[in-house]
């Protein structure tokens, strides 16, 4: 008896660590989201501003533009039919998309000739692109640059497997290309997004710039960078040490001292756990 209480236990810490991670996933990531769209937005804003100032003197000579730091604010991103007002940020990394949609280095920008190309969560940190699916041809997406507004016009949508590079190949015209998991909760697949622009409400194509050199990758996934496995499994054991090291010491003192008092250091090696093991998911899961 004594085992199967045992065996009882430990399923019942799993199931309530399951359930603690996807809460983390689902809404704590959201926090995390929403306060940095919330200084994106504001930096951008004032970005523009600045371009505005800056640009003021028609006869002064165009500069070269220099390389977007990654994790900055390139644009805002608005999809009226499914509710989406994001900051994207630059780079696709995973860092990168935790900020919100992020735009492929190694392709045009918003307003370029070219296909400009970003990428979102679909599932964490705000599900920015969390009813992509729901687009049909037709549907506007509207981008906000610093050099005007660019609105496209989706095209089609299509599965695609993570490694199918060839939806990043260049166009000879302004596309726009949206990617994400697919579906719902699995990275098995690719849900994209094929827009086109309509120059007649949109500001003037530019030439494409080159923003950053191309990232050596195989996939939609490993452009997001390097997996890390050894954090979750380190941060794992110790969460398991301080958790049976807490179960101990409760069994030899049942006092509410020792379990309120124990449970402080498990959430906290736990939180830490959940941050690795958000690490070892696709980068736009």
């Amino acid at each position: 008896m004594r085992v199967i209480g045992g065996i009882g236990r430990a399923l019942v810490t799993i199931g309530l660590l399951t359930l603690s991670f996807a809460a983390y996933q689902l809404w704590g990531t959201g926090v995390y989201e929403a306060k940095a769209q919330d200084s994106l937005k504001q930096d951008f804003a004032k970005g523009l501003k600045t371009t505005t100032t800056t640009n003021g003197d028609p006869s002064a000579p165009e500069s070269k533009p220099l390389p977007i730091p990654s994790g900055d604010a390139i644009a805002i991103i608005s999809i009226p039919s499914i509710g989406v007002e994001h900051a994207v940020v630059q780079g696709v990394r995973r860092a990168d998309l935790r900020k919100g949609p992020g735009h492929y280095p190694n392709t045009p920008l918003p307003g370029e000739l070219g296909n400009a190309a970003i990428a979102g969560h679909r599932t964490t940190y705000g599900a920015p692109f969390g009813r992509l699916d729901e687009l049909r041809p037709g549907n506007l997406i509207e981008v906000r640059t610093a050099d005007g507004d660019f609105r496209y016009s989706v095209t089609e949508t299509i599965i695609v497997r993570p490694t199918e590079l060839s939806v990043l190949n260049a166009t000879p015209t302004a596309t726009l290309t949206l990617t994400t998991c697919h579906p719902r909760f699995s990275a098995s697949r690719r849900l994209v997004v094929h827009a086109s622009l309509v120059p007649a409400s949109s500001a003037p194509v530019r030439d494409p710039s080159i923003t950053q050199p191309a990232p050596v990758t195989s996939s939609l996934d490993t452009a997001h960078g390097k997996v890390d496995y050894r954090g979750a499994v380190i941060w794992g054991l110790a969460t398991l040490a301080v958790g049976l090291g807490w179960w101990g010491a409760f069994r030899k003192r049942r006092v509410w001292q020792v379990r309120f008092g124990g449970f402080i250091p498990f959430a906290i090696v736990c939180f830490v756990w959940f941050g690795y093991l958000d690490r070892a998911l696709p980068g736009n899961y």
